[in-house]
C-alpha cells in the first residue's frame, strides 16, 4: 500500500540533513510511521511524549547522528529525519541515493520488520556502523591513489617508449623489470604483521606517489624504468594492505562487498591517469606531465594519516610468527599466477595495440579506455554482493572463464564489436574480482595475514611477468595480438578448476572461523 505524501522539503545545516514530508492521516501511515526502521540501519524503540509525538534515535548503523520525529494532528502526519553520514571522499557518490531512503521512496508494509521494505541494492549485505563506514570510505581513497601509481606506467610506456626510441622487446622487458620491483614489498608485508597495517600504509599512502612522480624527470628509458620498479610496488603494497584492512574490520557478509567498493575507487583512480593520456598529444614528451600529475594524491595521505585507525583484529590478542597454510598459499598463489598471465599484457598490451593496429590517437585511447572500463566497474558491485550472498567458488567459476573470451576477443576485432566485447570482458571481470580478491586475506590468520597478502601480490606479479614476457616475445616475433591473448587464457582456464577442487567457501563465515591463530 503506497504512502499518499506530501511535497517533502530538504534543508541542510553544517553537514547535518532534514528530510521533513507529511503525509494525509489514516491508519495504515501511523502505524508505518511509528513503528522503528529496521534495514540499512536499526532504530531504537521511540520516547513518546504526552502529545502522542514519537522521537527516534540510531540503535545501529552507519550513521554518525540520526533522529526522527513523527507529529500528528486530525489531518496529517509530518515527519522529520535529521542525519549525518560520514563518507570520506566518496559522500557525493552516495549522498542521492541516501535522500532516497530517507524519504521512504515506494511502499510500505507495515506487516514485515522493515517497514520501508528491503534494503537498496546500492547498500552493503551487512548493516555498517559509523566506524566502519568512514574506514572504508578511506580505504576506498588509498585505493585511488594506489590504482594511479599502479596505472601510470602501463598507460604511458607506449608514449616513453616512442620518444626515447624503444621496441616491443624492450616495452616488455620494461613492464617485467618494474613487476619484478614487487619483491621490495615483501618486507612491507611483514612489517604491516610486526608494528601494525596503519603505520605502513600511511608510509605508503606518501612515498608511492612521491616516488612514482619522479618519473617526469627520467632522462632516459632505463631510468624511467628504474622509477616506477619502486614506485609501483610501494603502491601495491598499498593496495593490499588495503584490503588486510577491510576484511578485518568489515562484517563478515559484506567482506568481498568492500573488496568491490575499493576496486571500483581504484577504476576511478586509473581512469585519472587514463584521463590524463591527452597530455601525451601536447608534444613527443608530454607524457611526463601524467607523471607529474601523481602528486596530487599526496591529499589523501594526510586524510589517512589523520583519521585512519589501526585494524581492531590487529590490536586484539593474536598469536605470532606463525607459519603460513601451505596448501591453500600455493593453491591460491597458482590460480593468481594463471590469471595475471592473461590479465597483465592484455592491460599492458592494449594501447599499444590501439595505437599500432587500430591507429587511435592518444585522446581516442582515452574515451576507449573509459567507454569501455568505467561502466564495467558496475560488474564490482554485483560480483560483490553476489560472492557475500551465493558463494566465492560459483561466481568466479561462471564469470571468469567468459571474460577470458571477451577480453581476447577485443584484441580480434576493430570497430563497435571491439568497444563492446572490451566492455563485457571487463564487466565479468569485475564480477569476478572481488570474490578472487577477498581469499588472499580470508584463507590466512591475522598474526601472518598481512604477509600472506603480500607474497601473494608477488606470486601475481609474477604470473604478469611471465605473461609480460611472453606476450613481448611472440609478438616480436610475428604473432598477431589475437593469438598470443588466446595462448594466455588457458591460464584463466586452470584458475577456475582450482578454485573448484581446492579453496574453501568462505562467505558468510567469520575470518576466525575460516583461518584459526592456532
Amino acid at each position: 500500500m503506497a504512502l499518499q505524501q506530501y511535497a517533502p522539503a530538504v534543508t541542510v545545516t553544517r553537514g547535518t540533513q532534514t528530510v521533513t514530508r507529511s503525509w494525509a492521516h489514516n491508519p495504515h501511515t501511523r502505524e508505518v510511521l511509528t513503528a522503528s526502521r529496521n534495514d540499512v540501519l536499526q532504530e531504537a524503540p521511540p520516547t513518546i511524549d504526552d502529545d502522542g509525538n514519537h522521537t527516534f534515535s540510531i540503535a545501529e548503523g552507519p550513521f554518525s547522528l540520526w533522529e526522527r520525529r513523527v507529529t500528528m494532528t486530525d489531518d496529517t502526519i509530518t515527519e522529520h529525519t535529521s542525519y549525518r553520514i560520514d563518507i570520506p571522499w566518496f559522500g557525493w557518490v552516495f549522498a542521492l541515493p541516501i535522500l532516497r531512503f530517507v524519504r521512504r521512496s515506494g511502499s510500505a508494509n507495515p506487516a514485515t520488520s522493515s517497514p520501508i521494505g528491503k534494503v537498496p541494492w546500492w547498500a552493503p549485505p551487512d548493516r555498517l556502523n559509523a566506524r566502519q563506514v568512514m574506514i572504508l570510505g578511506l580505504l576506498a581513497a588509498a585505493a585511488m591513489s594506489s590504482a594511479f601509481t599502479n596505472t601510470v606506467f602501463t598507460q604511458t610506456v607506449t608514449f616513453a617508449a616512442d620518444d626515447f626510441g624503444v621496441g616491443n622487446t624492450g616495452v616488455g622487458i620494461a613492464g617485467a623489470l618494474v613487476r619484478a620491483g614487487i619483491l621490495i614489498t615483501i618486507p612491507l608485508a611483514i612489517a604491516g604483521d610486526r608494528v601494525g597495517r596503519r603505520k605502513v600504509v600511511v608510509a605508503m599512502a606518501w612515498a608511492a606517489p612521491i616516488v612514482t612522480a619522479t618519473g617526469a624527470l627520467a632522462p632516459n628509458f632505463p631510468l624511467l624504468v628504474a622509477t616506477q620498479s619502486i614506485g609501483r610496488p610501494l603502491g601495491l603494497a598499498l593496495d593490499f594492505l588495503i584490503a588486510v584492512i577491510a576484511a578485518e574490520e568489515m562484517p563478515r557478509g559484506s567482506r568481498a562487498y568492500a573488496v568491490g567498493i575499493m576496486a571500483m575507487a581504484s577504476g576511478l583512480g586509473a581512469g585519472v591517469a587514463v584521463t590524463a593520456l591527452p597530455l601525451t598529444d601536447i608534444s613527443p614528451s608530454g607524457w611526463r606531465w601524467v607523471f607529474a600529475i601523481t602528486l596530487v594524491w599526496l591529499v589523501i595521505a594526510v586524510d589517512i594519516a589523520r583519521r585512519l585507525p589501526e585494524s581492531k583484529r590487529f590490536t586484539q590478542p593474536h598469536a605470532e610468527h606463525i607459519p603460513l597454510h601451505r596448501r591453500r598459499f600455493f593453491t591460491l598463489a597458482a590460480i593468481l599466477v594463471g590469471v595475471n598471465l592473461l590479465v597483465a599484457p592484455a592491460s599492458f598490451f592494449q594501447n599499444r595495440y590501439l595505437s599500432e593496429v587500430r591507429h587511435l590517437s592518444g585522446s581516442a585511447i582515452a574515451l576507449f579506455s573509459l567507454a569501455t572500463a568505467t561502466p564495467a566497474a558496475l560488474g564490482l558491485i554485483i560480483g560483490g554482493r553476489a560472492a557475500d550472498r551465493r558463494g566465492r567458488r560459483r561466481l568466479i567459476a561462471l564469470s571468469l572463464p567468459f571474460a577470458a573470451l571477451l577480453i581476447v576477443a577485443s584484441f580480434s576485432i576493430g570497430g563497435a564489436p571491439m568497444w563492446i566485447t572490451a566492455f563485457g570482458g571487463g564487466l565479468l571481470g569485475g564480477v569476478a574480482y572481488p570474490a578472487l580478491a577477498v581469499y588472499r586475506a580470508e584463507l590466512f590468520p591475522t598474526g601472518n595475514r598481512s604477509r600472506a597478502a603480500g607474497l601473494l601480490t608477488v606470486a601475481a606479479l609474477l604470473g604478469g611477468i611471465g605473461g609480460l614476457l611472453g606476450a613481448g616475445a611472440l609478438l616480436d616475433q610475428g604473432w598477431d595480438y589475437r593469438s598470443v591473448m588466446g595462448v594466455l587464457m588457458v591460464g584463466q582456464l586452470i584458475a577456475v578448476v582450482l578454485v573448484l577442487t581446492g579453496l574453501p567457501e568462505t562467505a558468510q563465515r567469520e575470518l576466525e572461523d575460516i583461518s584459526s591463530d592456532e
